[in-house]
């Protein structure tokens, strides 16, 4: 069984995993069945329009996520999180006793007060929602979580969506309803009882109650770090996407595909599962740790899909009556369009689960739930400007088709724009390809590189792909120390570049970047980074691990860190080593997904790291496999 499934198991994720389900059940129950009624109904309530009408309610449930999320921020990070998921719990038994009385009633002004108020609610709960989870869980099980629970939150959406309108349109819906959502809130609270403590990040942290000032504090803290105020705009790009889409989604169904109100659940169905399906897909091509290689992957795949899903409508918008589900699938295009769904579904797993582990694993723990706020305050913003771009090309002529390929070319230029602005999402996506098509690794004893502090990794060198091989392996970047001549190769230049990687000469050719070398070697091993060497300085002509160079005694000496020894295995003969020739001669010589080893060794002390004993230290882990 995969590890992010045995967390379901434990007691320090189920109950958690379990309360945030039944929260966004809940949300969306209650939110359908309010929009199905006033859809349906509105003429007993007001004389404003059915479309004004659910509108306003897509306005009033994501208000609070602009007035209340730095607050909520705040609390999150003051107080132990348990006692506040607790406390957010029984809010929602209240408003769900609110939202019963005002069926009871029949009062419309009653049943949009409990949406805002289910709002501030899941305001409240989304900051504790993502800051917990790096409390309960190890680094190697962050992203198999964070995949749970955007898979279960999907699933809980759809479900609650769909029950939502089934269960108003019951006789004595509005019964039923009422005795669901209070019954659903209560289970919640119930759940939350087992979920086990979460010690405060700040306890001594004075809340600002100004919503504006705090909302900018906020977003500052979301700045602070270049690659996680990055992520947070790309997470809500996702929800921006999201959004165009899930908002066409009835006009696609009808006026499209043909269908009627159940091809618009299909649809719905269909994207819920996608999305479920590739967040938990994520941890197994992840490797178990935060790859954010696979968020290029799914941006790709975003825009490649919509663009065939554009490319697969009807040219012809449907007229007449709504044709049933039967006759809708019996259309072979439509099987087209579904599949593409699915798979836009698959790539924005791949695309949101990384980013959102990211953010979690790289902010700073004692304002982590405040940086959380600050990106759902910009996720609401995104998608808000999403609805008002979707609603105006609409309302200028433009179709629904026309629309998804919008969305697919502008997702390609936000992509392009983030991946020049940090360029180790690209390349940490050149390297997951390398290991995921040309090779299959096989990783051990990758543990004994130290999870925090400076260490130097040294490796055989074997191929030109070397580099990229333990970059792959590694949770931390790695600066290697590289050949000058390896940045005249257009692709290799930009992926070490990117990487920061350190170019070096020999003292024969050009004895100032030797120098300038080691210092900047000697300067990033102080300042905490892995710096990575080859101490052979040169790819072996013959398989066998060259003599250790003396350079490595000297970097020791000055700065003194354990050196961790990792050996490669099964590059020699690949297309990239000089077995019989010049590397890429004979290119994929071996096929593809041909299998390749890291095995990495025990720390040696500073005092003991001598050439000649990282040799034979590199040696035994290489055994026999070249």
């Amino acid at each position: 069984m995969s590890s992010q499934f045995k967390l379901m198991g434990e007691r320090r994720f189920l109950p958690f995993f379990l309360t945030q389900f039944l929260g966004a059940f809940n949300d969306n129950l209650y939110k359908n069945a309010l929009v199905v009624l006033i859809t349906f109904q509105a003429a007993r309530y007001t004389t404003l329009a059915p479309g004004v009408l659910v509108n306003l309610a897509a306005g009033v449930f994501i208000l609070p996520f602009f007035l209340f999320s730095a607050t909520s921020g705040q609390l999150a990070d003051k107080f132990e999180k348990t006692r506040l998921i607790r406390f957010v719990k029984l809010f929602e038994i209240g408003i769900m006793v609110l939202a019963a009385v005002a069926f009871a009633l029949d009062s419309l002004s009653l049943l949009f007060a409990a949406l805002f108020m289910m709002g501030v609610h899941s305001t409240i709960f989304g900051p504790v929602k993502y800051a917990v989870l790096p409390v309960y869980l190890r680094e190697e099980e962050l992203v198999g979580g964070n995949a749970l629970v955007e898979a279960g939150t999907f699933i809980a959406i759809l479900i609650g969506t769909i029950a939502g309108g089934v269960t108003i349109a019951l006789p004595g819906g509005a019964a039923w309803l009422s005795a669901a959502v209070i019954a659903v809130a209560v289970l919640g609270y119930l759940t939350s009882r087992q979920i086990p403590p979460a010690p405060a990040a700040d306890p001594g942290l004075k809340i600002n109650w100004n919503p504006l000032t705090e909302t900018w504090r906020n977003i500052g803290f979301t700045r602070g770090n270049r690659t996680v105020f990055l992520s947070i705009l790309g997470i809500s790009w996702f929800w921006f996407y999201g959004a165009l889409f899930l908002s066409q989604f009835p006009g696609y169904a009808k006026d499209v595909l043909g269908g009627d109100e159940h091809a618009v659940t299909l649809l719905l169905a269909l994207f819920s599962v996608g999305i479920g399906v590739g967040s938990l897909l994520c941890e197994k091509l992840s490797g178990k740790h935060v790859e954010i290689g696979l968020v290029p992957f799914g941006s790709i795949g975003l825009s490649l899909f919509a663009f065939d899903l554009w490319l697969a409508s009807p040219a012809v918008a449907h007229v007449g009556d709504p044709l049933p589900l039967a006759a809708v699938l019996a259309t072979p295009t439509t099987w087209r369009a579904l599949f593409d769904l699915v798979m836009i579904g698959v790539f924005g797993g791949f695309f949101i689960v990384p980013l959102y582990a990211l953010v979690q694993s790289r902010s700073n723990p004692a304002h982590r739930s405040r940086i959380i706020a600050g990106n759902n305050i910009i996720n609401a913003l995104f998608m808000v400007v999403a609805a008002g771009l979707g609603a105006g090309l609409l309302a200028a002529g433009v179709t629904i088709p026309q629309l998804i390929l919008i969305t697919a070319v502008l997702n390609a230029v936000v992509a392009i724009y983030i991946y020049t602005l940090v360029p180790e999402f690209l390349l940490r996506f050149i390297v997951w390809m390398l290991v995921h098509t040309v090779y299959r690794l096989r990783v051990e004893g990758i543990e004994h590189v130290p999870e925090e502090g400076p260490a130097l990794i040294v490796a055989n060198h074997v191929s030109f792909v070397d580099a990229l091989i333990i970059t792959a392996a590694s949770r931390r970047p790695i600066r290697f120390v590289m050949d000058h001549q390896v940045f005249r190769w257009p692709l290799l230049s930009f992926v070490f570049r990117a990487g920061r990687a350190i170019p070096i000469a020999s003292a024969k050719e050009d004895p100032a970047m030797m120098e300038r070398a080691f210092e900047e070697v000697a300067r990033a091993l102080e300042a905490g980074e892995l710096v990575g060497l080859f101490p052979e300085g040169k790819i072996t002509a013959d398989g066998e691990i060259q003599p250790f160079r003396p350079g490595i005694r000297r970097i020791v000496e000055r700065t003194p860190v354990p050196v961790v020894p990792i050996a490669l295995r099964g590059l020699w003969g690949s297309s990239f080593s000089r077995k019989d020739g010049p590397a890429m001669s004979r290119p994929l010589r071996r096929g593809l997904f041909s299998r390749i080893e890291l095995v990495g060794g025990a720390p040696v002390a500073p005092n003991a790291a001598t050439p000649e004993s990282l040799q034979a230290a590199i040696a035994g882990l290489r055994g026999e496999m070249r």
